[in-house]
C-alpha cells in the first residue's frame, strides 16, 4: 500500500472524527439549553401569605387538628352544661360555638384552597420539568444515533476504500506474476 493511500485513509478517519466533534459540541449545547429552562419548585421564594396558607393547610390537614379541635369541643360543651350550671357564657345549643366553628370553616376553607393552588402549580412546574427532561432524553438518543449512523457510514465507507486498495494491490501482484 502506498504512503498516499494510507494518508487518505488517516485523513478520512481524522474527518470522521471531526463530524464527531460537532455532534457532540452540538449535543451539549442543546443539553445545556435545556438544562437552564429547568426550574427547581423546592428553591420558590414564598411570599408570606403562602407560608402561612401552606402551614394552615399543612396543621389543618392532620391528625393532630383533628384530635385538638374534638377536645376543645368536648370541652366546650361539657364546661357549658355540667361544670359553669349557674354562668353559662354559652347555653344549649351553643350558638357561639356554631358562630366559631362557621368562623373557623369559612377561614379555613379558603387558605387550604390556596395552599392546594400552590401545590397544583408546584405539580405542573413538576410536569413541565419532567418534559424538558424527557426531550433532554430524547435529543440525547438523537445524537447518540447520529454518531452511531456516522460511525457505520464511514467505516463502511473505509472498508470500501480499503478493500479497493487491496484489489488494486491484487491486480498489481497478478500482473508481476504474470510477467
Amino acid at each position: 500500500m502506498k504512503n498516499t493511500d494510507l494518508n487518505e485513509l488517516l485523513n478520512a478517519e481524522g474527518e470522521q472524527l471531526k463530524k464527531l466533534h460537532v455532534i457532540v459540541a452540538d449535543t451539549i449545547k442543546e443539553q445545556k439549553l435545556i438544562v437552564a429552562q429547568l426550574r427547581d419548585p423546592g428553591k420558590d421564594t414564598l411570599t408570606t401569605g403562602q407560608r402561612i396558607s401552606d402551614q394552615v393547610a399543612k396543621f389543618g390537614g392532620s391528625w393532630k387538628f383533628i384530635i385538638i379541635f374534638g377536645v376543645v369541643l368536648t370541652l366546650w360543651i361539657l364546661a357549658n352544661v355540667m361544670v359553669i350550671v349557674k354562668y353559662q357564657f354559652d347555653p344549649y345549643p351553643f350558638i357561639l360555638m356554631n358562630l366559631i366553628l362557621s368562623c373557623v370553616a369559612a377561614l379555613q376553607a379558603p387558605v387550604i384552597m390556596m395552599s392546594q393552588n400552590r401545590q397544583e402549580d408546584k405539580d405542573r412546574q413538576r410536569a413541565e420539568n419532567d418534559y424538558m427532561i424527557n426531550l433532554k432524553a430524547e435529543i440525547e438518543i438523537r445524537g447518540l444515533q447520529e454518531k452511531m449512523d456516522l460511525l457505520l457510514e464511514e467505516q463502511i465507507k473505509t472498508l470500501f476504500d480499503i478493500q479497493k486498495k487491496q484489489f488494486e494491490m491484487l491486480e498489481e501482484i497478478n500482473k508481476k506474476l504474470g510477467k
